[in-house]
């Protein structure tokens, strides 16, 4: 004789038949709230007993009197590097020609020994000074951004390694402002 087979789900506390995992919506709903939620909760719970202080996050101290100078040759005397060479060991990577100066795409990477400095200008923007980064030992020279040019422009990095300065150019055309035009 043929036995059938229940037609009922198998019970939840059989381990040979768990249930769903997101059987129930809810159950879905509550874990979701409760993995967005719990660590700012437990965070909180921390700063609130003392054991863990808000304090002031300590940034680099750095030269802000470069960043507000107006000429290039200022720019250089206040970073130090008046009499940078030039090097082929400083790749500038930039379009020849930017269809919007609002956001010119560049990457620069240092193959000098000892890199721990690399600043960007750009000659005829208002304020050339556009960025610059600081390198720890052993970390790679090289960044990718995007800058804001005026109009068509000498772009220039400046690459410092120990006591000495080297550069590198690169002329871009901006077909539309990206300063306010």
């Amino acid at each position: 004789m043929h036995r059938r087979q229940p037609t009922h789900s198998p019970r939840h506390d059989d381990p040979a038949h768990p249930p769903a995992r997101d059987a129930c919506p809810t159950a879905a709903a509550r874990r979701s709230f409760l993995q967005a939620f719990g660590g700012g909760a437990t965070l909180a719970a921390l700063v609130g007993t003392g054991l863990l202080r808000p304090g002031r996050a300590l940034a680099a101290e750095f030269n802000r009197a470069p960043f507000e100078t107006r000429s290039v040759a200022d720019v250089l005397r206040l970073i130090g590097a008046a009499g940078a060479e030039p090097s082929r060991d400083i790749l500038l990577k930039a379009p020849e020609i930017a269809e919007n100066g609002a956001a010119v795409p560049i990457e620069v990477v240092s193959q000098i020994p000892g890199t721990t400095r690399l600043s960007v200008m750009v000659d005829k923007n208002p304020f050339p000074l556009a960025l610059q980064f600081t390198f720890g030992a052993g970390a790679a020279p090289r960044f990718q951004a995007k800058l804001k040019m005026g109009e068509s422009s000498r772009l220039r990095v400046v690459a410092t390694a120990g006591a000495m300065h080297y550069t590198v150019f690169r002329e871009v055309k901006v077909t539309i402002g990206g300063c306010g035009e």
